[in-house]
């Protein structure tokens, strides 16, 4: 990523806005988690709910709940799902998902549009769009029986940013997309690139290119002027006049 977009992130993450990290199988999705983490400022109770312990958060008020499996009798499970259901009773400033994968979707979507601003999650995904497919499925796999347009409100009222990422045939990992959650409209989620990875070229088995703005201002800047954080235009590749 570049420095500008650093700063993006870090604006957002400061601003509690709900983001999911996607991509694939050993992009460097729990990397990027971590980083972003880091961005959560001091004074915030974290609380993360993790399969096994991966994430590193240097921050003072830090609780770490982790998954166990079933004895040798089949009992005495504690899923994802049951610890970010009791998580929401700790009075978490930020609750820090290191993946959902299964029913716990429905609960975390719950938690974002509850007043748990900030949340950070991953998802396994092969781009923005399919993000949404994977986090209706996994909603759906809850067992509750919701109407599609109703999950699909959930999820683009939770979500604020996508930050996908992909491993590249030369072996290397980029982030590919920044992407928005704008809302409805009929039963589609709208979504609006921000950044975009282009490839200039493959060359001696390595792929070239950089990661550049659309031009697109994003809907949820106010509430980034809100948390007192003013971000350039030239951050979205506008002339400074647009702010």
């Amino acid at each position: 990523m570049t420095p500008e977009i650093a700063e993006f992130l870090r604006a957002c993450v400061v601003a509690r806005l709900n983001i999911v990290i996607s991509g694939g199988t050993g992009s460097g999705k729990t990397t990027l988690l971590n980083v972003l983490s880091s961005f959560i400022p001091n004074d915030e109770r974290i609380i993360t709910v993790e399969d096994a312990a991966e994430l590193q958060l240097r921050q003072e008020h830090v609780v770490r709940l982790e998954a166990r499996p079933p004895n040798i009798e089949g009992k005495g499970a504690i899923t994802i799902r049951d610890l970010v259901i009791n998580c929401l009773r700790m009075r978490p400033d930020r609750i820090v998902v290191g993946e959902c994968r299964g029913r716990e979707a429905l609960d975390m979507l719950q938690a974002m549009n509850t007043g748990h601003d900030g949340s950070l999650t991953t998802a396994h995904a092969n781009g923005p769009r399919d993000v949404l497919s994977r986090l209706e499925t996994m909603v759906l796999m809850a067992g509750m029986d919701l109407p599609v347009r109703a999950i699909r409100e959930q999820i683009s009222s939770a979500v604020d940013l996508i930050v996908h990422q992909s491993r590249l045939r030369d072996g290397s990992r980029k982030i590919t997309h920044i992407t928005e959650v704008q809302g409805m409209e009929g039963e589609t989620i709208i979504l609006q690139d921000i950044f975009l990875f282009e490839q200039e070229a493959y060359e001696g088995g390595k792929v070239i290119g950089r990661i550049r703005p659309t031009g697109v201002r994003p809907k949820f800047m106010p509430k980034l002027e809100d948390a007192g954080i003013r971000l350039p235009a030239t951050v979205f590749g506008l002339p400074d006049r647009f702010f």
